[in-house]
């Protein structure tokens, strides 16, 4: 993994990128340009590059107000799971959520992302809740890293 470079995304080009890793996973939410530059001002984005191939992203949402709570997401591409490229944007998500204090660390997946729930649970995450989004037909998972 030596040409893995993880970067904030920078001008529109790379938050598009994040963009795409997104909506291709979570296709039942949909992000517009805009609401990922909105998201970066809130949260604290990675792009995932294999050289110059897009692999994947990550979101580190901080704690709410009154909170120790960070919510810690990686995504991986399909074709590039498997591969070790989780494993370095959860390493990363995780330190950041260290760095903001967190005492609890939560992740959230789509139901019918089996690698991914597989993926959470792997690293210790214990689900919490299931629940439908207003419009949605697929359930998000709540999951909380056990002894966090």
């Amino acid at each position: 993994m030596s040409d893995l470079r993880i970067q904030e995304p920078e001008g529109d080009a790379a938050l598009k990128d994040w963009q795409y890793v997104h909506n291709t996973i979570i296709p039942t939410h949909l992000l517009s340009l805009e609401e990922v530059r909105e998201r970066a001002q809130r949260h604290h984005l990675e792009v995932a590059y294999a050289g110059d191939e897009l692999i994947g992203c990550s979101t580190v949402r901080p704690p709410a107000e009154g909170t120790l709570t960070v919510t810690v997401i990686a995504r991986v591409l399909e074709a590039h799971r498997g591969q070790g490229f989780g494993e370095e944007l959860y390493a990363r998500g995780l330190s950041r959520a260290r760095e903001l204090g967190a005492e609890v660390i939560e992740t959230v997946v789509l139901s019918s992302n089996e690698d991914g729930l597989r993926f959470a649970r792997k690293h210790g995450f214990v689900e919490t809740e299931r629940y439908l989004l207003p419009g949605d037909s697929i359930p998000w998972v709540d999951l909380r890293l056990a002894g966090s």
